[in-house]
Formats: structure tokens, sequence, C-alpha cells
């Protein structure tokens, strides 16, 4: 069957009409979604001189992708596009409509990398460094900052912290993350069940200590967990992030912090301090040093705007 699409009164070439039907009536995608796949093949055969799309071959595909492109169009989006594309041809291939698929091996230019954001070293040392009231909880939460700045923690390693190293029947199943105060260091198992052993700074042991005197005073005091709710209980991932958030708010940081933001942060100010790479991607449980290279350049943008800031070359000029 041939359709209109909109005012524009364009026959919806009739490949395309079976195509969008078996979409809508089999396979029941909502009406939204089967617009968009109109919308992505009209494209195309736009994009390609109106020529008829069973006839496309792989280099037409690549020309219409570069116009997009060119045109400002977002990778996400492009990619899109492409599965929509590519969807098509392999439907029309399962009936023997097309000898291959012009879409397959065409892939969406790359998303560009955003730099993880992290807090200047000022912040940081303002948000670790604050006082915190007597309160046990108020103690738990200075630890639980000190901590995630000083070893660069993942909140799902955090939470899983035990405070000592339990195991309790001898057999090895006892605790795989735990805080050893005395070797100044927590052992953690990060993603794909790496195991590493991260130092903890002297700020962080001396919060940790006065949050352990605290705890004591809590229910579940016996409890292996490191940093427990009020209840007792090992202490949420999603608790961890609003504390933190408050805290932020609370000492006027004028920037939205979750933990990650404090990860990011020893990360970036211990290169740019000893620009060791190497030491870096131990500290995190990066198993490429690939990923921990976003931190150089990070790095490098803060070295540019302080130079852009100090050097009289690169200021502007205002007058003529």
């Amino acid at each position: 069957m041939d359709e209109t699409t909109g005012d524009s009164a364009v026959r919806t070439p009739e490949p395309v009409s079976r195509f969008l039907d078996e979409l809508a009536r089999q396979r029941r995608l909502s009406p939204n979604t089967v617009a968009a796949y109109r919308g992505d093949l009209a494209e195309l055969a736009e994009l390609t001189g109106g020529r008829p799309l069973p006839q496309l071959l792989a280099a037409d595909v690549r020309h219409a992708l570069a116009r997009l492109h060119a045109g400002g169009m977002a990778p996400a989006s492009l990619s899109r596009k492409l599965s929509a594309w590519r969807r098509f041809y392999e439907w029309l291939g399962a009936r023997g409509e097309v000898a291959g698929n012009p879409v397959l091996g065409i892939r969406a230019p790359r998303r560009a990398k955003r730099l993880p954001k992290a807090l200047a070293p000022d912040q940081a040392v303002r948000l670790a460094g604050h006082e915190p009231a007597a309160a046990p909880l108020a103690l738990r939460d200075k630890a639980i900052v000190e901590l995630l700045y000083s070893s660069g923690l993942r909140l799902s390693e955090l939470v899983r912290l035990d405070r000592q190293y339990f195991d309790p029947d001898g057999d090895g199943a006892g605790s795989t993350s735990w805080l050893d105060l005395r070797a100044r260091r927590v052992t953690v198992v990060g993603k794909g069940g790496k195991v590493r052993q991260v130092p903890v700074g002297a700020p962080a042991r001396e919060a940790l200590r006065q949050w352990l005197h605290a705890r004591g005073t809590l229910p579940g005091a016996a409890s292996r967990a490191l940093f427990i709710s009020a209840h007792g209980g090992r202490i949420g991932a999603r608790s961890v992030q609003l504390r933190l958030a408050r805290l932020a708010v609370a000492l006027g940081l004028g920037v939205r912090v979750h933990p990650h933001v404090l990860r990011h942060s020893m990360a970036s100010h211990v290169l740019q301090s000893s620009g060791d790479l190497r030491a870096v991607q131990e500290l995190l449980g990066h198993a490429s040093i690939a990923t921990t290279q976003i931190y150089t350049r990070l790095d490098w943008q803060h070295l540019a705007k302080t130079y852009d800031a100090a050097h009289p070359r690169a200021r502007r000029r205002t007058g003529g």
C-alpha cells in the first residue's frame, strides 16, 4: 500500500510501507516508533537523491551518513538512524529483495568522551576537612568523605567494606572487602572481581578512628559492616549519595557532589601532583591504562585554564 507522509504529500515507497505495516501490526511497535522509522527512511531517500532504497549501495549509505554528520548531527542520533536503516535492509534481505545489507559494517562516529567532573583542590579539601558535629552519624559522614577522597573508592566498594577482616569459620568464606587501620589500607573487590589494596591517608585514618569509636553507641555495633545506618544495618549506596549531596549544600560548595566526584577528584589531584599515570591506574583499579588516561585530559584542561589566565601573551587584548 502507498501512503502519504505529512502535508507534503510525499508518497511512501511500497517496500517501506510494507515494512512499517509489519512493525505496527505484527510487532506492535508504538505509533511514535513507527513514525521514527518512517522519518529515518524518508531522510535516507532524500539524502541519496530519491533513488529506490533497495538499489542503494554501501557507498550511498556512507555518503548519507557523512552529510548528516557534516550538518552537526550528534553521534547518538546518527547511531539511531543507522540502526533503523540496518533493520529495514535486514527485513528486505529476509524476503530476498536485496542481495546484501549496505548498512553492515558502517558505524557512526564515536561519541566524544565526557571528561569526569572533579572538584578543585580547595573545594575537595573544604569538603573532606570540614569539622563534623559530635553526633555519630556526622562522624560517619566525615569518615566516608575522607575515605572516598583519600582512596578513590567506587561507591559500591565503599558500602561493601567490613570494619576489619572476618573469617568466623576459618573456611575462607569471610570478608571480601575490609579496612585494616594498622596496615593503613583497605582491601576491596572491584569490577571484574579484581582485588586491590589501596592506601588510606592520615586524615582519613583519624576520621575512621573517631567514627569507629562513635559507632559502638549505635544499634548493630557488633555487625561486620564498616558503615552502618542509624538502625544498625549496612549503609546503602543511595543513603551515601543523599548524605554527601546534603553536606556539599550545607558547606556552600556551589557544585553538585556525588561519590564518584570524589573518586575523580582524587585521581586528578594525585596525577597533577605526581604525574604518575601508572600509580593512579593501580589506585583506581583500572584494567587498562587507557581508561586512566582520561585524567590526563582533565589535567591538561586545568593547565590550559591556568595558562590562559596567567600568560601575558594568552590574555585577550581589550583595546584596539
